[in-house]
């Protein structure tokens, strides 16, 4: 069997590079053509492309301002929101007291503004009465009329008492006339501030059907969770429901009412915004928080409505003040500036490169080139499958990865220099330098995805797009340095130019100072006082260790000893 020479490592690596970049060039070609989702260009974000603002004012009962704390809250449940929709790099802030400001890159399609500007505390309250919203009204004589005014004096207090949120106590004459008043089109009906300890009249959100819902018996802080999936006893799509430890005693009580009456009694309804998401009938007890809702479901339709459930719990109800497309907010010519800062740093660590390196400074130039298409097209793979966007803080960290890269670089090639200077041929000293830089190379990465990791964690979203492009940088570094720096050094070392240590190539052993065969075991220095061996010799004796140092001098205090002792008896 064949053992693993170098070179035959080192080609294999550079074919698996190969294939790598093939492989990821492949899936976005998919991503392009096939399911026309994809671009050859990285998605930009808000702050370089410009995007869509919407703007939400807080409504409270008295008028007055939000707490801080509550609009934080909103904040934070606002943008988990706008992440589910699959929308990266937005910015949501808070503005003068009561506002919310969403801005979102790029142009945001319906579907993600409806989810964010259904902003209302979501409701969970039982189905009283059913019924079609009606166009027109029929009169007593028969005449088709507008919808009628509800007769101020008919009565308004319930009868008896209700006693439980499904009880049709709560249906007054008054509350029924209202109902058949109400029109589900008219923009003046809004019922997303009704009280909760009262019942309500509204629609559902395809104003389909009219309702009358019982008084609030839970909100959307009582859901945990909520997911979409397929039912495996019928196929269809379901959303699955978590709810806490309160919300689990609550809703069993609730099921328990629920199951068995007759429709519509029998359904519980999801409210948000004041309309009616879905409106289930019960059709089991419930008694360990896990209920489920099935219906005709897409599986879209059924991720839209787990979102609005999962993060509908907000502490206010927010009304739309605005939605605009915007400008960017810093726009191409930042862009432009942050792409020529990275040129100019290409730039210096290039030319610093082939001044100290000579021609191995073309190694980490070629190295820099394969690691800038590999990540141009993993960004591009990410903007499709992630929804990623390239924020100035981004290009940011792609322009540091650059230093990040030229350490590896320099670490790996002055171990080389030292086995070298320690008298090792040129490619003993490319294996024995990979052995120990890789080491060093390794930790130091490590430490860098560790802080990217959790500066992406901890950070806020301004900062969240420096801390990914930094990770992923530094990962693919690593693969850079295993499957092309080092795989490259390993046949140039067998070619004539660097093999024979050309003055040129950077591994010229003379011109590194090599000239002592081990630790503290010098060979004699040339005598000649001048050009390229007089640089050698200096460049040996300031490469010495402090022990090496001394040695020389011990060694040669005993030399000029011996040759006085001589000279004493040749006289």
């Amino acid at each position: 069997m064949a053992t693993s020479t170098p070179v035959r490592h080192a080609w294999r690596a550079l074919i698996g590079l190969i294939a790598i970049t093939a492989v990821l060039f492949g899936i976005n070609a998919l991503g392009v053509f096939v399911f026309k989702q994809s671009s050859w260009v990285p998605e930009l974000a808000l702050d370089l492309q410009g995007g869509t603002q919407i703007i939400l004012e807080a409504q409270t009962a008295d008028g007055a301002n939000p707490s801080a704390e509550q609009m934080q809250q909103a904040v934070s449940i606002i943008r988990q929101r706008v992440d589910a929709s699959g929308v990266a790099e937005a910015d949501v802030t808070t503005e003068g007291g009561r506002n919310l400001v969403i801005q979102l890159p790029g142009d945001a399609d319906q579907e993600t503004r409806d989810r964010i500007q259904a902003s209302a505390q979501l409701q969970l309250r039982a189905v009283l009465y059913a019924g079609a919203p009606a166009n027109t009204f029929v009169g007593d004589d028969n005449v088709e009329t507008p919808y009628p005014t509800p007769d101020p004096s008919l009565e308004a207090t319930p009868t008896a008492s209700p006693t439980n949120g499904s009880d049709t106590a709560w249906i007054t004459p008054a509350l029924q006339a209202e109902f058949l008043a109400y029109d589900c089109a008219n923009p003046a009906n809004d019922p997303a501030n009704a009280p909760t300890d009262q019942p309500l009249i509204t629609c559902d959100v395809n104003t389909s059907v009219k309702y009358i819902l019982g008084p609030v018996e839970l909100d959307g802080s009582a859901i945990d969770d909520a997911t979409n999936g397929i039912n495996s006893q019928n196929g269809q799509w379901t959303v699955n429901l978590n709810l806490d430890d309160e919300g689990t005693t609550i809703f069993g009580e609730i099921s328990q009412r629920l199951y068995g009456a007759t429709a519509p009694l029998n359904q519980f309804a999801f409210v948000l915004d004041g309309s009616v998401l879905s409106a289930p009938s019960m059709n089991g007890l419930i008694l360990d928080g896990n209920p489920s809702i099935s219906g005709s479901f897409t599986q879209e339709s059924s991720k839209t409505l787990a979102d609005q459930l999962k993060y509908g719990a907000l502490p206010l109800s927010f009304q739309t003040v605005s939605s605009d497309t915007i400008s960017a907010t810093l726009g191409s010519q930042q862009l432009q500036i942050g792409l020529i800062a990275g040129l100019i740093g290409l730039a210096l660590v290039a030319i610093y490169s082939l001044i100290v390196y000579r021609a191995l400074g073309f190694v980490i130039i070629a190295s820099l080139a394969v690691m800038g298409v590999l990540t141009y097209i993993a960004l591009c793979i990410l903007a499709w499958r992630m929804g990623f966007r390239l924020s100035l803080a981004g290009v940011a960290g792609l322009i540091v990865t650059i230093g990040f890269t030229a350490d590896s670089f320099i670490v790996y090639f002055e171990r080389i220099r030292d086995e070298l200077r320690d008298g090792k041929s040129i490619t003993g000293a490319v294996e024995d330098g990979w052995s120990r830089a890789k080491r060093t190379i390794y930790i130091s990465k490590s430490i860098n995805i560790l802080a990217a990791v959790v500066l992406y964690i901890l950070a806020d979203a301004t900062v969240k797009g420096f801390a990914f492009t930094l990770g992923l940088t530094t990962a693919i570094d690593i693969l850079i340095f295993i499957l092309f720096t080092h795989p490259v050094m390993q046949l140039l070392a067998r070619t004539r130019f660097f093999g024979s240590g050309h003055p040129l190539s950077g591994m010229d052993p003379t011109a590194l100072g090599a000239v002592y065969r081990g630790r503290a075991e010098f060979r004699a220095p040339v005598e000649s006082t001048g050009g390229r061996n007089a640089r050698a010799r200096g460049e040996a004796q300031r490469r010495q260790t402090i022990a090496e140092r001394k040695q020389a001098e011990l060694s040669a205090e005993k030399g000029g000893g011996k040759r006085a002792a001589a000279k004493e008896d040749d006289d």
